[in-house]
């Protein structure tokens, strides 16, 4: 079983102190999930992060964090909000730099409404303007990010189209830029969107996938179980990230985070995960 991937897991400080045995005991890949809060990153967000550094004395594992998202579109085509959006990662960007977090989860601009109406326009206009305005709002960003070594994940939201992402993230031609998927998201859209299953998503991702949100789900919403309790096709999912060298983080992200535990016991039972 040692040959089989590692799970991290993603937690706010306030709970890292229950998990610090699992993730030191084997310096299992970590994401803090505190900075991605607006108020927080506007004020004594060093508290938190000195907080989580003494919990994490001694760790050698891979530390990430979830960005902020709420409200903020890289694709915004309103220049007055790209710099506030720019800005607020900005901010995240001087928490990794803080804590050494060599991650940084953002999301994807793309809409299921974006599946269906991309094309709706002549040639590519309409996919090329997302992604001029994602530069635009984006450019400064990537740039810190690769001064302080932190890569930026872009994690499918509504994405209905597999590859969007990765082509997203080649278009910044930057080491500093790749692709996440959150696997509950996936399952979403293959369920209620007609998008193809999770598995097809990693594929499709190949080398460029760095991280992975692991959660279960129905396919209807954002669930957030522990796994085993949804109808995702675990054994799919794993044999597709087995095809790839990128050795991406396999983070549990699970809204009880008492679910964490039984998920690794799960598919370490069915020889997937440890």
């Amino acid at each position: 079983m040692t040959d089989l991937p590692l799970l991290g897991a993603a937690l706010p400080t306030s709970e890292l102190e229950h998990f610090q045995d699992f993730i030191l005991s084997q310096d299992r890949d970590l994401e803090l999930q505190d900075f991605f809060d607006a108020e927080l990153l506007n004020g004594d967000w060093k508290q938190v992060a000195d907080r989580a550094k003494a919990l994490l004395s001694g760790y050698k594992g891979r530390l990430g964090i979830h960005g902020p998202f709420w409200g903020l579109n890289i694709a915004s085509p309103d220049p007055d909000l790209r710099v506030v959006i720019a800005r607020k990662f900005l901010q995240g960007l001087e928490v990794c730099e803080y804590l050494g977090a060599t991650q940084m989860v953002i999301h994807s601009p793309y809409t299921a409404w974006d599946f269906n109406n991309l094309d709706n326009f002549s040639h590519r206009s309409a996919y090329d303007f997302v992604v001029e305005n994602c530069h635009t709002t984006m450019s400064e960003v990537v740039r810190r990010a690769e001064d302080i070594g932190t890569t930026l994940v872009i994690e499918n939201i509504e994405d209905k189209d597999p590859d969007i992402r990765r082509i997203l993230a080649d278009s910044f031609n930057s080491a500093a830029v790749a692709v996440s998927i959150d696997t509950g998201h996936a399952h979403y859209a293959h369920g209620t969107n007609g998008a193809p299953p999770v598995d097809f998503y990693v594929r499709r991702a190949g080398d460029r996938l760095q991280h992975v949100h692991l959660q279960d789900a129905d396919g209807y919403a954002d669930r957030h179980w522990a796994i085993g309790e949804g109808t995702i096709r675990w054994a799919a999912v794993f044999r597709a990230l087995g095809e790839f060298s990128s050795n991406p983080r396999l983070i549990l992200e699970l809204r009880d985070k008492s679910g964490i535990l039984p998920s690794v016991e799960w598919l370490n039972r069915l020889g997937l995960a440890r």
